[in-house]
């Protein structure tokens, strides 16, 4: 299996060596260890700086909440009225200048769902089906002069935050990033590359501009893909002891989608509430009705009730399809997951497509060498000591067991050092904003 970094470089410890590490390494490094394994040393200081370095990757996990609550709760202030007072304050002041004359906003949204319809159109003749999540409509879109490629993107403070690679044939990669840039200093803003892949590297050197690494995503090769053999032996039994136990899978076409809307809607709604999250955004797809029955939609159910889904994008020119949306009943069957992902895979497969992108694994990867970036050191330590805050291990392994490819996937900005400013906006961006991010 083909990967950026073998699970035996992962897990190994850093190289020895007669040269120290450098001290704005070793601190940093500290930074996560105070938090996770001596709660009561430096909470606040750790907290804050973790918010800082690691939020745009917890957050699609739905962890920041915790931070925001270590600091109320070291000052013995409640979450409650710490949240609503701070909330109210930025709502005053969010609300400045924000003004705008009904029919200036209606022309706003024309240009909008006239750029969304131009992208969507070229979604066919692209490699990633990833490239969907223009569709939300809560990004602005940057064409190539030639009008065939595309970067998608949101602005979020000082920062101009562009998602993935850009959208297009290769060769328009370099002219849209230069105008990208150009846009960002026009408007006085960061020029920010949220999960870009590692062919983007070579045009983020020529821009000058500093990578750092945010995780790995899992992609399986459908083509290869089987259940045969010893090595799914254990996946297969999960599989056949949940249909056995009732769970039957099915794979709805996009105009079969509409009619079990409502169904899916309570699923997403109780996963949500489970959880105690709100809907996130930007790199994530959310439940709207328009947007969820735009496409397929695979469902798990059981007596008849849908109990789990996932959307699915499939709109790509070599085959790639990639899930989007996920929710599920918790507590149904613990191997739900495992059927809802093999069907899924299997039928796929059987309609002749070539490649699923099963999303991210948060921090994993990630080199601890001694000349590795303050970057690695700081989220490694969090990777391997925060299974207090959220099983990293535990989503890279389940992933791991449908054989994937590890492709790394990277933060490319402006500039040397930690990005700590980039970061925050990239964090609030996803989280819909610092008042969305303090109610969930």
């Amino acid at each position: 299996m083909a990967s950026s970094l073998s699970d035996a470089e992962a897990a190994a410890p850093a190289p020895s060596s007669g040269r120290t590490k450098p001290l704005s390494v070793v601190a940093l490094s500290l930074i996560p260890k105070l938090v996770l394994r001596a709660p009561r040393t430096g909470m606040v200081l750790g907290a804050l700086a973790m918010l800082a370095l690691l939020g745009p990757v917890l957050v699609e996990e739905n962890l920041l909440k915790f931070g925001w609550g270590l600091v109320l709760a070291r000052h013995g202030i409640d979450a409650t009225e710490g949240t609503l007072g701070l909330s109210m304050v930025l709502g005053v002041i969010a609300s400045r200048g924000l003004v705008r004359s009904p029919r200036r906003k209606r022309e706003e949204e024309d240009d909008a769902a006239t750029d969304v319809a131009r992208a969507t159109a070229l979604l066919p003749q692209q490699e990633n089906a990833s490239a969907g999540l223009v569709r939300l409509g809560d990004k602005r879109i940057l064409f190539s002069d030639c009008g065939q490629g595309f970067i998608m993107y949101a602005r979020q403070g000082r920062s101009l935050v562009a998602l993935f690679d850009p959208v297009g044939p290769k060769h328009l990669w370099a002219p849209l990033v230069e105008k990208f840039i150009a846009e960002a200093r026009r408007t006085r803003s960061r020029p920010v590359f949220y999960q870009v892949s590692a062919d983007f590297l070579p045009v983020a050197v020529d821009m000058r501009l500093q990578a750092l690494k945010l995780g790995e995503q899992a992609v399986v090769d459908l083509t290869a893909f089987t259940l045969a053999g010893g090595d799914w032996l254990k996946l297969r039994r999960s599989i056949n002891r949940a249909e056995r136990d009732g769970l039957a899978f099915e794979l709805l076409a996009q105009e079969a989608v509409p009619s079990v809307l409502d169904e899916l809607e309570t699923v997403s709604d109780t996963w949500l509430s489970a959880h105690k999250a709100g809907e996130k955004g930007f790199s994530l797809g959310t439940f709207d009705r328009a947007y969820v029955a735009a496409g397929p939609v695979a469902v798990i159910r059981l007596e008849g009730q849908i109990v789990a889904f996932a959307s699915l994008m499939t709109a790509s020119s070599n085959g790639d399809a990639f899930i989007d949306l996920m929710r599920h009943v918790p507590g149904v069957h613990r191997g739900m997951m495992d059927l809802l992902f093999v069907k899924i895979m299997e039928a796929l497969k059987g309609q002749g497509f070539r490649t699923l992108n099963l999303g991210m694994a948060p921090l994993a990867g990630l080199s601890g060498h001694r000349r590795a970036p303050a970057w690695n050191h700081v989220a490694r330590q969090v990777f391997e000591h925060g299974e207090r805050f959220y099983n990293f291990r535990g989503v890279r392994a389940f992933k791991e067991k449908f054989d994937p490819d590890w492709q790394p996937r990277y933060l490319a900005v402006a500039g040397q050092g930690l990005p700590i400013l980039s970061l925050i906006d990239v964090t609030l961006l996803i989280g819909g904003g610092l008042k969305s991010l303090l109610r969930k």
